[in-house]
């Protein structure tokens, strides 16, 4: 089970054009997706991903989830170590 509250600050959220773009095709929102991110949903990712996550909760490391739209375009979420900014963009932005 999931927790209900935020794991972790997001700071400044960010959104490409092209990740916004591929949300409004979906008919979905990002805040959809950040609340999930935010509450350690990280979506379609490796173990070691995940557990590279749940470290980065203890070490301040980057966090980094992936998700699909309904449409198939897959979307990821990056908070930053220092949790200054979460930004929403499509893998090939990164």
């Amino acid at each position: 089970m999931l927790p209900i509250g935020p794991k972790f600050a997001l700071g400044r959220l960010l959104v490409t054009g092209s990740a916004l773009k591929a949300l409004e095709e979906s008919g979905q929102s990002p805040i959809d997706f950040i609340c999930r991110h935010v509450r350690g949903d990280y979506g379609e990712i490796c173990r070691e991903d995940k557990r590279l996550n749940e470290q980065a909760l203890i070490n301040e490391g980057r966090i980094l989830s992936s998700y699909k739209t309904l449409k198939g375009a897959k979307i990821w979420i990056i908070t930053e170590a220092d949790r200054s900014a979460t930004t929403l963009l499509l893998p090939s932005e990164y």
